[in-house]
């Protein structure tokens, strides 16, 4: 039995424990990383060493960076919000909802301000087989949340209470935007794609929906500005940038923000996806030439 004992301990003392990839990533160097930019700079030369992918490290830079952000960083602002007023006919927002497709929305009560619950897209097909449809009756409650709330308590506590949408609070109590918990891990993983958004290879500009100015198009941020010149019938150039999108942070001379709106030449652009290390989908809608002249 001793034997036994002897040649099970030896065993256990010539097995290599298992480590994690952190401590296999910080073993490669001597001494330890003392600082987070310190241990990115490992994280860096382990991907120029191909020990890690690109899109592993996108996602820890992506995790450190949402330790640092704030619900007031990455919100849809107020006034982006795609609310439903209940006060209205529900004849005057349907549209909206098919318009969007959104899975969920804000229900205000005849203000921004006096957000009352959130309304499942599901819930309205009851209103298509119920008689006595009542859409107070739909309503999920609205979690609210301060502008500084860290994203990633934020994001803990979207898992904990299986909330998918907060409405975001400034300091006098007002609405200041909304935040989901798309947007949340869109700052990790990259922008997530739904089955309402176009191909990402084949459709890098899409016609939508008549603007109220003018003709309007959905438009890939990594669409080739020669692409967009030909299909836009437009005269973009510049010799730094090849994309629309690095025309645009270009022209903002900063990091484009979800929600901006700008015009350069006769083309007017909203940024409708972005986190905070580049562009992902814009609207552009053309300006009639008596409005550019103005401009």
């Amino acid at each position: 039995m001793p034997i036994m004992q002897e040649h099970s301990s030896s065993v256990r003392n010539d097995a290599k424990p298992h480590r994690s990839l952190f401590e296999r990533l910080t073993a490669l160097i001597s001494p330890e990383p003392e600082s987070r930019s310190e241990l990115l700079e490992v994280l860096h030369d382990a991907h120029e060493r191909n020990l890690i992918d690109a899109d592993a490290l996108s996602m820890i830079e992506g995790v450190f960076q949402v330790s640092d952000l704030s619900a007031r960083d990455i919100m849809i602002p107020r006034s982006q919000m795609d609310v439903i007023d209940i006060t209205k006919p529900i004849e005057e927002w349907i549209p909206l909802a098919l318009e969007t497709a959104h899975s969920r929305f804000p229900a205000i009560e005849g203000e921004r301000d006096k957000v009352v619950g959130i309304l499942l897209a599901k819930d309205l097909l009851r209103y298509y087989v119920e008689e006595s449809f009542d859409v107070r009756d739909m309503l999920r409650p609205a979690i609210f949340i301060p502008e500084s709330k860290r994203l990633n308590v934020l994001l803990r506590d979207f898992r904990a209470n299986h909330n998918h949408m907060a409405i975001v609070v400034d300091e006098y109590s007002g609405v200041a935007g909304l935040i989901t918990i798309e947007d949340v891990l869109e700052q990790i993983v990259g922008d997530i794609e739904d089955e309402y958004d176009f191909d990402e290879e084949e459709d890098n500009i899409l016609s939508i929906k008549e603007g109220k100015i003018g003709p309007r198009w959905r438009i890939k941020a990594l669409t080739e500005l020669e692409q967009f010149n030909e299909e836009l019938d437009a005269d973009l150039a510049d010799e730094d940038v090849d994309t629309i999108g690095g025309l645009v942070a270009k022209h903002l001379g900063r990091m484009p923000h979800k929600g901006d709106t700008f015009d350069i030449a006769n083309l007017r652009f909203e940024v409708l996806r972005a986190d905070a290390r580049q562009v992902h989908v814009l609207t552009v809608e053309k300006l009639p030439a008596s409005l550019d002249e103005q401009d």
